[in-house]
């Protein structure tokens, strides 16, 4: 034992007694008045605020906040792949299902047509996430991503319903809380589409504030059928937003339970619980709809009027009250992490596919829209950004079938992807122009720009996702330190909480000097001298491993420095918090880019896709920070920290014009590399739907090419008459043989069918 502390002739034992004394007065002149302070600055965390941030894993996310990402790390993460029962159902009843929906019926309708909803129920759509055991498919969170990215590239409103029940909702929170006798009865109904579940937790005033629901239950005795004496709970609620509310058989709700008459303890306020109840319940009134932007999945308000319900449908029995909270802020962290990135994903790629296709079909002046330089700035923002969507949406399922519940991550993907995907579909719209404003069975783009602030809204609002949480939650979370201040802070033990309180703050201390250090060095030579990357990594995508790492020192450094000069106040500089969520998101989607091309093996093709993104995020980062450093109140510490992690000045550029002119050429002509982007979405062959059209008319249009450049360079030096002169080009050699003219018809009567825009007679 003694052996362990010696170093050289001099025992660190000795070290160690003398620095105990000195340790002490450390305590009291430096550590217990510093503490006192931290108290007073710190703001109350309410018990469903400490719920909130106790929810959930800490991940990858981790090493990025504290400015040392272990690049093996992130090579060593599986790449999850799909077992063949999970590419069999992909390739079976999801690909007959995508090719039964036809989303201008359903929207017209106002909802999926009864063979739809049969269909969805019999193959076990709905039990994606339950166990085989109670007659669900099992999936990984890959395929369960997999399966919503591919209905969302044909109907947003299919998407939504079959990834409801699989994410935030009765199953998940039964397969983790649940009772044996409520699994064995409610997961093989939910499983077989005998039972349509849906989750209610929004109230008219308490959407974002979703922990101030006003909803009540009170624990009593009642009558429940027929039975006196009964323990239950007597429930009133207001619900709205409840997507399958109208349809749903089985209603989860979450409410805040008293028990006034100390029937189940001592405590009178037991806080928020979740119960599972049947719809056909006496005093519960569902049917009612909202209507989101005209989309047809079923969503509208649910209410109960002295509503009495055995103690036992509490999800996890009565042991469970009050537990309400925790169980759904753990739930949404792995299920945010899956449904709305894939729905994004799906709806990025169909977009990537078709405006692409588009763009190199539809001409004016002569030449393919998508040759315009103007367009072709959009078009790479459109490949750019799926590819980095599709990137962080595999890199975070594969965390989920780790084990983990990513609570920061699936809020950061979340965010990111629902607004990357409202840029998309904007530039999309821009490029198609009256084709896509044009509402008709011709035009599905259309119902997708409906959809975007839907996956804006949900599951934490964008705005205070960005501006709250991700950082918020993140700096708590991931920071080496943060958390330990805060436990010291909250123990009433003084003389514990003091000695605790020193331990973090000078290890605190430490931390922000070697970041300082690191940063200043990073910025210095540029991170050539940090951790290498292992063999392997191709030479051309090295330098965005070490900007990666030059960038998250600098995050992590400028973000301490927020931490340590705003305090508590840091919770109302929403702005400041925002961009630096905005600098940690994009920390994690850029290394989730690396991490993707190195998935793939390194095609060449990708190459120019990953760079694209790499500098597109790595400017974005860099503009964050230096967002955080001209706000920052303490403005000589913003002077001193600018010189520290930009010495040198802003380095990281936007990509140039020539990469972005390659990366936008991608879309607009079939390669592998266009087929990579896009996997996993359904592509249609029968020209009867939108996306069929396009792809028939892009072979045809690429096919002939070269040959409608023969006829324009003649027609414009006057050999023939017009460019569809066939029998004079034939006679002077410009085109071969009829079978050319024939093709060079074929190609034109297509182009024309794609811009050919729905009109009617009546709209009445």
């Amino acid at each position: 034992m003694f052996q362990e502390y010696t170093v050289g002739s001099k025992s660190c034992l000795k070290k160690e007694a003398k620095m105990k004394p000195l340790a002490k007065v450390r305590q009291k002149l430096i550590s217990a008045p510093l503490l006192r302070i931290f108290r007073k600055l710190l703001p109350p965390i309410s018990q469903t605020e400490q719920e909130a941030l106790d929810a959930g894993t800490v991940w990858w996310e981790t090493d990025l906040f504290r400015g040392r990402p272990d690049w093996k790390k992130l090579h060593d993460i599986p790449n999850k792949e799909l077992t063949e029962e999970e590419k069999d159902f992909l390739d079976g009843p999801v690909e007959k299902l995508c090719g039964m929906l036809n989303s201008w019926e359903i929207e017209k309708r106002k909802d999926l047509p009864q063979a739809i909803w049969d269909f969805i129920r019999q193959n076990g759509f709905f039990g994606m996430v339950i166990p085989k055991e109670y007659g669900g498919l099992d999936f990984s969170a890959r395929a369960h991503s997999e399966v919503v990215t591919k209905i969302a590239a044909k109907s947003v409103s299919a998407a939504i319903t079959v990834m409801v029940p699989n994410s935030l909702g009765p199953a998940e929170l039964l397969l983790h809380y649940g009772t044996e006798s409520q699994k064995k009865y409610y997961l093989p109904r939910l499983a077989n589409g005998r039972e349509t579940p849906c989750f209610a937790l929004t109230a008219p005033e308490a959407g974002s504030d979703a922990a101030s629901i006003p909803d009540r239950g009170i624990v009593c005795n009642g009558v429940f059928e027929g039975k006196e004496d009964v323990l239950g709970i007597r429930l009133n609620w207001e619900k709205r937003y409840i997507t399958l509310g109208p349809v749903a058989t089985i209603l989860g709700l979450a409410f805040k339970l008293y028990d006034p008459e100390h029937l189940l303890g001592e405590k009178e306020g037991l806080g928020i619980t979740c119960a599972l109840i049947p719809t056909d319940t006496p005093g519960i009134e569902i049917g009612r709809r909202h209507n989101p932007l005209g989309l047809a999945f079923q969503n509208g308000p649910t209410t109960g009027r002295d509503v009495f319900i055995p103690i036992d449908w509490i999800i996890g029995g009565k042991e469970q009250a009050g537990n309400g909270w925790r169980m759904l802020m753990e739930s949404l962290s792995q299920g945010r992490g899956i449904s709305l990135p894939a729905m994004s994903t799906g709806a990025a790629k169909f977009v990537s596919r078709s405006t692409g296709a588009y763009a190199r079909i539809r001409k004016q002046f002569g030449m393919p829209i998508g040759y315009f330089e103007g367009v072709e700035e959009a078009l790479a923002r459109i490949a750019g950004y799926t590819y980095m969507m599709d990137a962080a949406r595999c890199l975070t399922t594969s965390a989920i079938d780790e084990g983990e519940r990513p609570s920061v991550v699936s809020a950061i993907v979340k965010y990111n992807l629902t607004e990357r995907m409202r840029k998309i579909v904007n530039d999309a719209m821009d490029i198609q122009g009256g084709s896509a404003i044009s509402m008709g069975p011709r035009n599905p783009l259309a119902h997708a720009y409906h959809a975007l602030p839907i996956s804006i809204t949900v599951e934490g609002a964008n705005i205070l996702t960005r501006s709250l949480i991700i950082f918020g939650q993140g700096a708590i979370r991931c920071h080496p330190f943060i958390l330990d201040e805060i436990a010291a802070a909250h123990n009433p033990d003084k003389k514990h909480a003091v000695k605790d309180f020193d331990r973090a703050l000078f290890g605190h201390i430490r931390y922000l000097l070697a970041n300082a250090v690191r940063a200043f060095w990073y910025g210095i030579t540029g991170a050539r001298f940090s951790t290498p990357v292992e063999r392997g990594v191709r030479l051309k995508l090295k330098p965005y491993y070490r900007k990666l790492t030059c960038m998250s020192a600098t995050f992590a450094l400028v973000s301490d420095v927020a931490l340590l000069t705003l305090g508590g106040s840091l919770k109302r500089k929403e702005k400041i918090s925002g961009r630096l969520a905005d600098a940690l998101g994009n920390l994690y989607l850029a290394s989730s880019v690396l991490k993707h091309f190195w998935n793939d093996a390194e095609p060449e093709g990708d190459r120019v896709l990953a760079k694209w993104a790499c500098e597109d995020l790595l400017y974005a980062i860099q503009e964050s920070i230096d967002g955080v450093l001209r706000n920052l109140p303490a403005r000589p510490i913003a002077w001193l920290l600018r010189l520290l992690v930009f010495p040198l000045g802003k380095r990281c550029k936007q990509p140039s014009d020539k990469l972005g002119h390659e990366v936008a050429r991608i879309l607009l002509a079939p390669s592998e590399t266009r087929d990579r982007l896009t996997r996993g979405i359904y592509i249609p062959r029968d020209v009867g739907e939108p996306l069929g059209r396009l792809e028939d008319a892009l072979e045809k249009v690429c096919a002939v090419a070269s040959i409608e450049k023969s006829l324009r360079d003649a027609a414009r030096k006057g050999r023939i008459k017009h460019e569809m002169d066939f029998e004079t080009a034939i006679a002077k050699g410009v085109l071969r043989n009829s079978a050319e003219a024939h093709s060079v018809t074929q190609a034109h009567k297509a182009r024309l069918d794609v811009i050919t825009v729905d009109d009617f007679e009546d709209l009445n």
